[in-house]
């Protein structure tokens, strides 16, 4: 079967891209998601999302993690889908669309590479110890360090992702660290096994974390640095760990397309 994909990227995280509006692409074929997503005998990516159609919205979003699993929500995906829907014609500059977690609103400009993503409201942070647990779609911990160029995420993440704790039903760990204007922040991703460049709920989650950290509250926005390029998380912190207004904000450009 040819399958014709498209590849985009959001602050490096990376996305193949399939219109299944005509259900030609088998949504059970996990080995296939898979294949196509590894990056020495596939095309190479975080993940893999379906553009389908769905009664009452612009779009339905289905999204596969790099295991070929299906996934909860990813925020640099929905951007980025938002793009993709905005390349087919879908769309013009605002959208409202379906993804696992829920109802989405997201708008772009005019270029198609800038997206504003409104996340689903957080209304509860736990802690673990010193650290912060919490869902911005995805399941997320948060753990503020100092160094963070040189930790080693991929092994110091795999640590909380397998504890006893987690190892179930996984979750994304977040390490994040305050630079003078924003805050760094990398993330070992579950289903991806590995750090990511970027990870969307991951940056908003740790966005939420710090300002409950630092006992922030009203309208804030936080820049944040990734691995793969600058993002921006806006909210509104009610108190006592409620969150709503979220949106993630940054870059989703095409990279390729092609056939498979």
């Amino acid at each position: 079967m040819m399958i014709h994909f498209y590849k985009y990227q959001g602050a490096g995280n990376d996305f193949i891209l399939i219109d299944n509006r005509e259900k030609h692409f088998d949504t059970k074929d996990n080995a296939l998601v898979a294949r196509l997503c590894n990056r020495r005998f596939g095309i190479g990516a975080d993940g893999l999302m379906l553009l389908q159609n769905r009664e009452g919205y612009d779009f339905e979003m289905l999204y596969y993690n790099a295991d070929g699993n299906l996934g909860s929500m990813c925020g640099n995906g929905g951007r980025c889908i938002v793009a993709f829907a905005k390349q087919l014609g879908i769309i013009d500059g605002y959208t409202k669309f379906l993804a696992v977690d829920g109802d989405h609103e997201a708008s772009i400009n005019e270029a198609g590479d800038w997206v504003s993503l409104k996340m689903i409201d957080v209304t509860e942070i736990n802690r673990d110890g010193e650290d912060y647990v919490l869902n911005t779609g995805s399941p997320h911990y948060v753990r503020l360090v100092q160094g963070l160029q040189d930790l080693n995420v991929f092994e110091e993440g795999r640590k909380i992702r397998y504890n006893d704790t987690y190892t179930k039903e996984g979750i994304n760990v977040n390490f994040v660290e305050p630079l003078a204007e924003a805050y760094f922040v990398r993330t070992y991703e579950r289903g991806v096994e590995d750090e990511t460049l970027a990870c969307g709920t991951g940056v908003t989650a740790a966005a939420l974390a710090m300002a409950l950290h630092k006992q922030q509250t009203g309208a804030i926005t936080t820049p944040i640095k990734a691995m793969g390029g600058e993002l921006t998380i806006r909210f509104l912190h009610q108190g006592d760990g409620r969150f709503a207004e979220i949106y993630l904000e940054g870059p989703a450009q095409l990279v390729f397309r092609g056939d498979i």
